[in-house]
């Protein structure tokens, strides 16, 4: 059996700091995980009407001669559905039904498009080949990384294209922890712990692009800010004026992409 090398261990142990104090979750009147779909959508369709950036860019130079996308972790298929009029095909992988009903109603009557409901790498062997495999902000919920990493190379024929935010996502709400809770939240693990680990894997031709989103991103959402901090709807106002304070998430992106090798 692999034993986990020193990348990935490194990658889980920091993904692990993240969890939620027990004591402050089981205070929790609402549960404080889940992803809205309607934010996804709201992605997704901004993408469609204006795609843009580095994994844009990446993944349709690799469709250059055309052949077929998967989208791992597809959610509402910001990632991939803007590349459907170069691609000959696009299959999307999520856990969630709902995200992928929306992608399949965006993607349009024609034919083109397949939606498997599952996680990855469970579901490579069903995905199959294809020439382009994208996978955006999804690693930053994967702890057990490298074998997740594999699969996407093995599944792609031509390029992986991986798009994440330089630090965890949910970074901006550490000054929100520590006033509501007095919690120091995690720093690690950042972009460049998953490069280790993408190359601790054997990838040796990995391209760095570093940008800055030029769309806004989703409005400020209290309600579910207030419920990720295991809050009661009552404090609200309170979160609400408190975030007024703190500056504007950030747009920075990074995408990471290097050659698939299935043949």
């Amino acid at each position: 059996m692999a034993t986990m090398q020193d990348a990935a261990r490194h990658w889980r142990e920091g993904l692990a700091q993240w969890a939620i104090p027990p004591a402050i979750e089981a205070s929790a009147q609402r549960s404080p995980w889940g992803h809205p779909a309607d934010r996804f959508a709201m992605r997704a369709d901004t993408a469609l009407q204006a795609p843009e950036g580095a994994s844009f860019d990446r993944a349709l130079e690799a469709l250059a001669e055309s052949g077929s996308v998967l989208d791992v972790g597809a959610g509402v298929g910001a990632g991939s559905l803007p590349l459907l009029p170069y691609a000959t095909f696009l299959t999307a992988v999520d856990p969630s039904e709902q995200m992928l009903a929306m992608l399949a109603e965006r993607a349009g009557a024609e034919p083109k498009t397949r939606v498997i409901v599952g996680r990855w790498p469970d579901l490579a062997e069903e995905a199959g080949v294809h020439v382009v495999v994208v996978c955006h902000h999804v690693v930053y919920d994967v702890q057990d990384i490298a074998p997740f990493i594999r699969a996407l190379t093995s599944a792609a024929r031509r390029r992986v294209v991986v798009e994440l935010p330089p630090v965890h996502p949910l970074t901006w709400m550490a000054p929100l922890w520590l006033h509501f809770h007095g919690v120091l939240r995690p720093t690690t693990p950042t972009v460049d712990d998953l490069i280790a680990v993408v190359r601790e894997t054997g990838v040796t031709d990995l391209v760095i692009d570093r940008w800055t989103r030029a769309d806004p991103g989703h409005p400020i959402d209290i309600p579910l800010i207030t419920r990720r901090l295991c809050l009661p709807e009552a404090a609200e106002p309170e979160v609400a004026a408190l975030r007024a304070t703190l500056p504007p998430a950030p747009r920075d992106v990074v995408t990471l992409s290097w050659n698939g090798q299935a043949r």
